[in-house]
C-alpha cells in the first residue's frame, strides 16, 4: 500500500477510485507479465511525451510520482528552446522555472492500459506538479481539469464525442540523414505516397485496399478501450475518418491523445505512415478536420441541451452555450486550430466553416446543432477543429466560451441556411490573425491565466516566425496552398 509519506498521499492527489485502481495495478504488476511502463504526459502542442520505466520503478511512482525534466514544455514544434531556461526566471520571469528544474509527474491510475502492439508494456497518463505539490502552470491536462471543476461546482458535466480525419500513407523511402534536422529546424519530411487512389467518397473497393491495416487499428482501439464507432474512407487518397462515442470531457481528451499516438505507432509497425497534418502536400489532398460534439449533462446524467417541446432545437441553457461558442469563435480559434497549416482548411463553400454561425443539421456551418425535443443525444458539433489541436486546450476553450454564454445569456442569433454568404463574423484565416484575436480577448486570458497565455503565445509566435522567415528567404507570398516548410514541420509531428 502507498506510504502516508509519499508525494501522492501527502498532497492528496488521488480520489478514492484512483487509490483503488492503483491497488489493482500493483497486484497486476506483482503477479508478473508487466515488464515496463510508459509514463506519459501531454506537451503544450498536444503530443504525447513519455519515459519508459521498469515495473519496480513504476510501483514507486504509484507512491512518490516520478521525476521528469521540465524541458519538454519549453520546446517548440521543431524542438527549439523557446525560453532562456538557464537565466533567472527561466526566460519567463518565474523563479520556479529557473534552471530547467525537475517536475513530479503523478500517474492517473484510471488511464492505465497495456499496449496491444508492445508486449509486456503498460501505458499511463500523468499529471505534472512542481515538487511542492503545486499543479504545473503549463500542464494542458491540469488546465482542462480546472474548467471541469467550474462545471462540477454547477452540478454539470461535459460530454464529448469525436470525429477525426487523418491520412494513412505509404513511405516511399527509408529514413536518411536528410530527414534529420537540428533544434529549431526540421529535417526534410519523408516522401510518402497513397495507399489507395482516393477522390471516390466512401468507395467500398478503395476501402478494401486498406482494410487489413484498418482492421488491425480497430482491434488496437478496442483493446485500448477507445469507444470507436466507425472507420470511414473519406475523400482524399488514404484519408480516413474515425468516429468515437461520447465520454466525459477528460476521458475524451485523454483518448484523443492516445488515439493519435497509437495510430502513428501501429501504422509504422505495419510499414505505413499516419499523419494528422490538416493539409499535407500530397496529390489530390483534401483537408482533414476534427469535429467535436459536445453537450452538458446534470448530476443524474440528463442532457441539459435537450429541449422539452417541439418549438426549439436547444434548451435555453443550450442556446446560451451556443451563443458563447459563436461569440468567442474567432478569438478561440487559436485553440481549435493552433498551426500554420490548419488555416489552409478554412475555405468558402468547402466542408469547413469560414465564419461563426450555426444551423440545424447543416454541414456548412461552424456549429451544427443535432437532436431536438426529447432526444437525449442533443448536442452541438463544432466543425472548426484542426486534427493537430491540443485536445485539452480545444475542449477547455469550448467550456470557457460556453459558460461565458450561459452566464451572459448570449443569444446565438438565427440559424443560417447559406453560411458562406451569411453576415456573420469571419474566422481568422492565418495563425497570425488567431494570435492577435486571442491576445485581445480577456476571457481566455482570465480563464487560462496570464502566465499560461503569455507562454502559449510565445510558442505560437516562435512557430509563426520560423514560417515567415522561410517565406521571406525564398521571396514567397503566404499563398493558400501548403508549403515545403509546413510539410517538414507537421507531417511527422502529430
Amino acid at each position: 500500500m502507498a506510504s502516508s509519506q509519499g508525494f501522492i498521499d501527502r498532497h492528496g492527489l488521488w480520489t478514492g477510485d484512483q487509490q483503488r485502481q492503483a491497488a489493482e495495478i500493483r497486484r497486476r504488476i506483482e503477479g508478473g507479465g508487466i515488464k515496463l511502463v510508459r509514463v506519459a504526459w501531454a506537451d503544450p502542442h498536444g503530443t504525447s511525451r513519455a519515459k519508459t520505466v521498469t515495473a519496480k520503478a513504476f510501483l514507486g511512482a504509484l507512491e512518490t510520482g516520478y521525476n521528469i525534466n521540465v524541458a519538454t514544455t519549453t520546446l517548440d514544434s521543431a524542438g527549439a528552446r523557446t525560453f532562456a531556461s538557464f537565466t533567472r526566471g527561466g526566460g519567463m520571469g518565474l523563479a520556479e522555472m529557473t534552471g530547467s528544474p525537475n517536475l513530479t509527474i503523478v500517474p492517473d491510475p484510471s488511464t492505465f492500459r497495456m499496449l496491444p502492439w508492445a508486449n509486456d508494456i503498460g501505458w499511463v497518463l500523468c499529471d505534472e506538479y512542481f515538487n511542492d505539490g503545486t499543479p504545473f502552470h503549463f500542464s494542458p491536462r491540469q488546465l482542462l481539469k480546472k474548467q471541469l471543476k467550474r462545471l462540477a461546482e454547477r452540478q454539470m458535466e461535459c460530454r464529448i464525442g469525436l470525429e477525426v480525419e487523418w491520412y494513412l500513407l505509404r513511405p516511399l523511402e527509408e529514413l536518411s540523414e536528410e530527414n534529420v534536422g537540428l533544434p529549431g529546424v526540421r529535417g526534410r519530411a519523408l516522401k510518402v505516397g497513397p495507399v489507395e487512389p482516393g477522390l471516390s467518397y466512401h468507395s467500398e473497393t478503395n476501402f478494401d485496399l486498406i482494410q487489413p491495416a484498418l482492421s488491425t487499428l480497430a482491434d488496437t482501439y478496442e483493446q485500448l478501450g477507445l469507444p470507436l464507432r466507425s472507420l470511414e474512407n473519406e475523400w482524399g487518397p488514404g484519408q480516413i475518418e474515425c468516429t468515437f462515442g461520447p465520454k466525459t470531457a477528460l476521458e475524451t481528451a485523454d483518448n484523443m491523445l492516445l488515439f493519435r499516438t497509437a495510430t502513428r505507432q501501429v501504422a509504422r509497425r505495419l510499414g505505413l505512415f499516419a499523419t494528422f497534418m490538416t493539409r499535407p502536400v500530397i496529390k489530390g489532398c483534401v483537408s482533414s478536420g476534427w469535429h467535436l460534439h459536445q453537450s452538458l449533462v446534470d448530476a443524474q446524467g440528463r442532457n441539459l441541451f435537450m429541449p422539452g417541446d417541439g418549438d426549439h432545437l436547444l434548451s435555453p441553457l443550450g442556446k446560451a452555450y451556443l451563443g458563447g461558442l459563436i461569440d468567442k469563435a474567432a478569438s478561440g480559434s487559436l485553440f481549435a486550430c493552433p498551426t500554420v497549416n490548419g488555416y489552409r482548411r478554412y475555405r468558402p463553400n468547402s466542408l469547413a466553416p469560414d465564419r461563426a454561425c450555426w444551423g440545424y443539421d447543416h454541414r456548412g456551418v461552424m456549429l451544427r446543432v443535432l437532436g431536438g425535443p426529447n432526444d437525449p443525444a442533443s448536442r452541438i458539433e463544432n466543425r472548426a477543429g484542426d486534427p493537430m489541436a491540443n485536445p485539452y486546450l480545444f475542449v477547455a476553450s469550448q467550456i470557457i466560451a460556453g459558460l461565458y454564454g450561459i452566464d451572459n445569456k448570449i443569444d446565438p442569433g438565427p440559424s443560417e441556411e447559406e453560411p458562406y454568404s451569411a453576415d456573420r463574423p469571419k474566422l481568422p484565416v492565418t495563425l497570425a490573425d488567431a494570435l492577435t484575436l486571442a491576445s485581445e480577448d480577456t476571457l481566455y486570458r482570465d480563464a487560462f491565466g496570464p502566465i499560461f497565455m503569455d507562454y502559449y503565445a510565445r510558442f505560437k509566435t516562435t512557430e509563426l516566425g520560423r514560417f515567415e522567415t522561410f517565406l521571406a528567404e525564398r521571396g514567397l507570398p503566404a499563398g493558400t496552398e501548403a508549403t515545403e516548410w509546413e510539410q517538414n514541420e507537421y507531417l511527422d509531428f502529430f
